[in-house]
């Protein structure tokens, strides 16, 4: 006999059973269930709604249903349906007619509200958990490298040279706006929705203040059927995943163009590539690939609890249930993800031999030759085409600005004199560019040294 079957006279349909059963995935709110359901038989209790002892049975059942959880012991039912059914039916079996007790004063809707609440809360402060860890790999990874000079690019084609370290740190700072939203999401999700009911709130003299407090919650929703149907907080989560695998998913893009032999600027470690079944020297990126693909996916979340949403009437409607397996799949997909890439960028070794080629045969020192120019009275439109015509002439020539004879550029302009070619170093270029937030040498020690208080002051909270 189903808990809610009293006015049913015939049994549910099995597929009909097996289609709209959660157990299979809210197996995972358990430990939360049982945690909201002690404190919510607790304040039964304190407020006389049922008797000291009754309260007392039932924190001392499903104390021992945590402990034997936690151990591996229980096992679920689909014939239960959900978490908050399967439990009930556990404790019923453990003490017997009181446990019938347990949902006074309470509704499936407002206590998987309660669950997913308390749940996304603890998952949240893991996935920051993780962005730290990430964030630490890239300062670490970026520090031992402040030497290196890379091309940066726009349209992916070479524009000016800047540190490697410098953009590493740009994903830092990614991350950083990540947290922010993590945290901002986490806010809202710090709520009690316990006491709303089905929908109206109930009819017994319950403490919402006391289970608030008891529980952690910051507040709690102050509508009752806003409490029951508010997923908000869940299509925050979802979006600001989104971005952060968008930031993973930039990250990896690059790290599989740089481990290609065409770049060959880094080697990932041979714990987070693959090889092939067929060519014998291939090693794959396949982590980094993984998470690229893995990005849509999360997007897919965000999108269809967005749809489940937008046509809803107040307050709970079954769609709602709907809410979790994305949820979950995100967690499952954004944390390892996290913890893969601290440790491939921790890991990865900077091929400096490959990198110190690199500007051989590259114009993006050019911008620093206008602004030589300009520096010197010439009008930067009109110095933008002085190095335009010389682009084209050393290409033309086989070389790069560079490689140019000093006559060529005198006949270019008056205004060049002999330390052009001290400008048109890598370095030089990259060490001109000083003023805050830019890649010179010393910007970048400010910017790393920044990005270390900033992770100090988070661990020190």
């Amino acid at each position: 006999m189903k808990l809610w079957g009293g006015r049913f006279t015939e049994d549910t349909d099995q597929l009909a059973l097996a289609y709209t059963a959660s157990i299979g995935f809210d197996v995972r709110l358990a430990e939360v269930d049982l945690e909201g359901s002690i404190v919510h038989a607790q304040m039964l209790g304190r407020t006389g709604i049922i008797s000291p002892a009754e309260a007392e049975q039932l924190v001392a059942g499903l104390t021992a249903l945590l402990d034997d959880l936690r151990a591996g012991r229980l096992e679920f039912s689909v014939d239960d349906e959900d978490i908050h059914m399967n439990v009930e039916r556990l404790l019923h079996e453990r003490i017997g007619p009181v446990a019938g007790k347990l949902h006074t004063a309470r509704s499936r809707n407002d206590q998987v509200a309660l669950d997913m609440h308390l749940y996304m809360r603890d998952s949240i402060g893991a996935v920051v958990a993780a962005v730290r860890g990430l964030q630490l790999a890239l300062v670490e990874t970026a520090e031992a490298n402040q030497d290196v000079v890379v091309p940066g690019f726009t349209h992916l084609q070479r524009a000016q040279p800047i540190l490697l370290s410098h953009h590493l740190l740009a994903y830092f700072w990614m991350l950083e706006r990540d947290v922010g939203r993590f945290l901002d999401a986490a806010g809202r999700t710090n709520v009690s929705p316990l006491g709303a009911g089905a929908l109206a709130g109930v009819t017994f003299p319950i403490d919402r203040e006391w289970v608030q407090q008891a529980l952690g919650f910051a507040g709690m929703y102050e509508n009752s059927l806003d409490a029951v149907s508010d997923r908000d907080y869940l299509l925050e989560f979802l979006a600001a995943a989104s971005i952060a695998m968008s930031h993973l998913s930039r990250l990896a893009e690059e790290l599989i163009l740089w481990t290609s032999e065409e770049f060959g600027w880094v080697e990932l470690a041979d714990a987070y590539c693959t090889g092939s079944s067929i060519m014998p020297q291939k090693k794959n990126p396949d982590v980094a690939e993984v998470v690229r693909g893995k990005t849509g996916r999360v997007y897919g979340h965000l999108l269809g609890l967005l749809t489940v949403m937008k046509g809803l009437p107040l307050a709970y409607n079954k769609d709602l249930q709907e809410d979790k397996e994305g949820v979950f799949d995100t967690l499952d997909t954004l944390l390892p993800a996290l913890q893969l890439f601290a440790g491939m960028v921790r890991t990865l070794r900077v091929r400096r031999d490959r990198i110190a080629n690199v500007f051989l045969h590259d114009f993006s020192n050019a911008t620093d030759v206008a602004d030589y120019l300009a520096g010197k009275g010439l009008p930067f439109r009109e110095a933008h085409a002085v190095v335009g015509r010389l682009v084209l002439r050393a290409i033309e020539s086989g070389t790069n600005l560079a490689g140019l004879p000093f006559a060529v550029y005198q006949e270019s302009s008056p205004l060049f004199a002999t330390d052009i070619y001290d400008r048109l170093q890598p370095l030089a270029v990259v060490n001109a560019r000083q003023v805050r937030g830019g890649t010179g040498s010393g910007a970048v020690a400010e910017q790393l040294a920044l990005a270390k208080r900033l992770l100090a002051s988070t661990d020190a909270e």
